[in-house]
């Protein structure tokens, strides 16, 4: 008799724990970028940041129009190449995600956009400065941090007025995001009254860079600006220097990273590399990136690399615009993102405009010391 009691106890427990998880809602959440390839360090940074969120949320415990739901993260890999990344869009449209962070480059966020617009499902890239991918008129795609045009335009500005570069190189990869931002690097370069003395090209798997910087050194350039990623500019610094070229080294975001220094070795002097990296804080909010680095550190034991924090973000606006709709389906959550205003996260103040860019976005300007990233200024 006690046995049966028993029997029956643990079957009423069982039905009621079943009945628990099952009243427990499950929200997917996508995240994409380039987890193998030459980036592969950038791409990991990055899910990284997606899974402390997920992580975070779900031991706070967030409930959605009263009911208690569990986030879930499905990760896939872009490899950074166009292909794969629409591939990948697909896989998270069939697995039925409720929205999206990624890409990481714009070379795959763009392509990749018109496969979620197709599906109403949300998209905010935490990196991809490419102006083209908020002005398609996609209600779907957000970013969390400032365009090309922003990034590209700062830093040829402070190439003529604060470096005080006389003749002026660019070399870019030929990427989405290499060649906008030595674009509009090389636009504000001559609108600022710079002499651009030559503009080469490459590609973003090259490793030999010795014709066209010999072409360059020629030139005597006092910068050469490179558009493009640390893959490639660690390599690009070390064969500058057998040719004896001392030129200061500029770049976007791309470059503008903690690894940088690892791939450039010994062939990087003390302030030769000025970087900009899209977003940045300063004053009181600088403590909040402090402590998310602190305790990203402890949860993978890895230093924060360059945008985990806007991948972070990016999550938690997402979580908030629908606990605001207090749904989790797209269609209805997506109008309440559109209108994301004041929100504060790590990265800072976050708000949207019309076409679903941030408002008033940060840049930080960088130079390296002793293998280590300096910060000179945050610009607006």
């Amino acid at each position: 008799m006690h046995f049966s009691f028993k029997l029956t106890a643990i079957a009423t427990f069982a039905a009621l724990s079943s009945l628990a998880i099952a009243q427990e809602q499950v929200i997917k959440i996508g995240h994409v970028g380039p987890t193998s390839g030459p980036i592969a360090h950038l791409g990991k940074d990055n899910e990284y940041g997606a899974r402390l969120a997920v992580e975070d949320l779900n031991a706070k415990g967030v409930s959605i129009n009263g009911k208690k739901v569990k986030f879930e993260l499905v990760a896939e890999d872009d490899a950074s190449d166009p292909k794969q990344g629409t591939a990948a869009a697909q896989k998270l449209v069939d697995a039925k995600v409720s929205g999206v962070i990624g890409h990481l480059n714009s070379g795959t966020t763009i392509p990749a956009s018109k496969i979620y617009s197709d599906a109403g499902i949300p998209q905010i890239s935490p990196s991809a400065t490419n102006p083209k991918y908020t002005r398609q008129g996609f209600k779907t795609a957000f970013r969390l941090v400032a365009d090309d045009v922003h990034l590209g335009g700062t830093l040829g500005r402070y190439a003529v007025k604060d470096l005080k570069g006389k003749s002026i190189a660019v070399i870019d990869d030929r990427t989405a995001y290499g060649q906008g931002v030595a674009e509009e690097f090389e636009k504000a370069v001559k609108a600022a009254g710079g002499n651009v003395v030559g503009h080469e090209f490459t590609t973003d798997k090259a490793t030999d860079f010795m014709p066209i910087l010999t072409t360059l050194k020629g030139k005597k350039p006092d910068i050469i600006f490179f558009g493009g990623m640390d893959a490639v500019g660690g390599p690009m610094l070390k064969q500058m220097k057998s040719l004896g070229i001392q030129a200061k080294f500029m770049g976007g975001d791309g470059i503008c990273t903690t690894e940088l220094a690892k791939l450039a070795g010994d062939a990087m002097a003390d302030g030769q590399v000025v970087c900009a990296e899209a977003g940045g804080v300063d004053g009181t909010l600088k403590k909040g990136m402090d402590d998310f680095g602190v305790k990203f550190k402890k949860r993978f034991n890895d230093d924060v690399k360059l945008y985990s924090p806007y991948v972070y973000d990016a999550v938690n606006v997402m979580v908030d615009a629908m606990q605001r709709a207090k749904s989790s389906d797209p269609a209805k959550y997506l109008p309440e993102l559109a209108k994301t205003s004041g929100y504060k996260g790590v990265t800072g103040m976050i708000s949207f405009d019309a076409k679903g860019d941030i408002k008033n976005g940060a840049l930080t300007i960088y130079t390296y010391k002793a293998g280590k990233r300096d910060p000179i200024a945050v610009v607006r």
